[in-house]
C-alpha cells in the first residue's frame, strides 16, 4: 500500500510538472509569435518608407460633390463619359532631374491620362458638366506638400482646351517673374485659382498639367536635389443658372 501511494504521488507530481511545462511552452510560443508579427510589421513599414522615398512627386485631381442630377461635375481620363468620377490620380514620378521646358514634347497635351516622361509629370484629363444646369466653376491648383525647397525651381504648364500657360514662383531675389513663365504662382503654395463661367450641360473642358524641374532656373541648385513635391487640383461649382 505504501508503495502504491508513493507511485501515485510521483504520478501526480509528474503530471503537475508536465502541465507547468506545457503552460511555459504555450507562453513562450505566444511571445515568439508576437515578436515575429512585430518584426514583420517593422520590415513592412521600412519597405513602405523606402518605396515612397524614391518618388519625386505626384498629382491628384478632385471635384466637389453636389446634387448629382442638376448640379454635377465629373472627371474622366478620356472624352467619353459613362459614370461620375470625383477623384483622379496621375502616376507618380521617380528620381526626376532638372530639364529645360524646351525639351518637352510638342504634342504633350494630345495624350490622355498619365503620360510621364523621364523627367516630368504629365497628366491629361477632362472636366465634364454631368448635370442639367449651366454653371460656373472654380479651379484651384496648389502644392499639397514639398521638401528641400524644390518648389523654387518647379514649373507647371497648364493646358486648358489647348491653350498653354506656364507658371513658376517669383524670382528668389524678388525681381519678379521668371523669363520662361507666363504667370507667377498666385501665392507660396497656390499655383492658380480661377473661375470659369457658362459651363453648359454635357460640356467638356480638357486639361493637361505638366510639372518639371527647370534646370535654367538659378534656384535649381544642388541643395534641392532629392526634394519631393505633390500637387492637387480642385474643381468646385460656384454658381448655377
Amino acid at each position: 500500500m505504501a508503495k502504491d501511494k508513493n507511485n501515485k504521488a510521483k504520478d501526480v507530481a509528474g503530471l503537475r510538472r508536465t502541465a507547468t511545462e506545457v503552460k511555459k511552452y504555450v507562453f513562450v510560443t505566444r511571445i515568439l509569435s508576437l515578436l515575429i508579427i512585430i518584426l514583420v510589421a517593422v520590415i513592412a513599414i521600412a519597405y513602405a518608407i523606402s518605396y515612397f522615398y524614391d518618388k519625386f512627386g505626384g498629382f491628384t485631381v478632385r471635384v466637389s460633390k453636389y446634387d448629382m442630377v442638376n448640379q454635377s461635375l465629373s472627371l474622366s481620363e478620356t472624352p467619353d463619359f459613362d459614370h461620375t468620377i470625383s477623384l483622379l490620380n496621375a502616376d507618380m514620378a521617380y528620381d526626376m532631374t532638372n530639364i529645360s521646358g524646351k525639351d518637352l514634347p510638342d504634342n504633350i497635351d494630345m495624350i490622355n491620362g498619365s503620360h510621364n516622361g523621364a523627367n516630368y509629370i504629365a497628366y491629361t484629363f477632362y472636366l465634364i458638366n454631368a448635370g442639367q444646369d449651366t454653371l460656373s466653376y472654380e479651379k484651384e491648383l496648389y502644392i499639397e506638400n514639398v521638401s528641400n525647397g524644390v518648389d523654387e525651381a518647379i514649373r507647371v504648364a497648364v493646358f486648358c482646351n489647348g491653350e498653354k500657360t506656364v507658371y513658376g514662383k517669383t524670382k528668389s531675389n524678388g525681381t519678379g517673374m521668371e523669363s520662361d513663365c507666363d504667370k507667377e504662382f498666385l501665392s507660396g503654395a497656390t499655383v492658380l485659382k480661377e473661375t470659369v463661367e457658362g459651363f453648359a450641360p454635357k460640356a467638356k473642358d480638357k486639361y493637361t498639367v505638366v510639372i518639371w524641374l527647370e534646370g535654367n532656373d538659378p534656384d535649381c541648385v544642388d541643395a534641392i536635389i532629392g526634394g519631393k513635391i505633390k500637387f492637387g487640383m480642385d474643381f468646385r461649382i460656384v454658381e448655377t443658372t
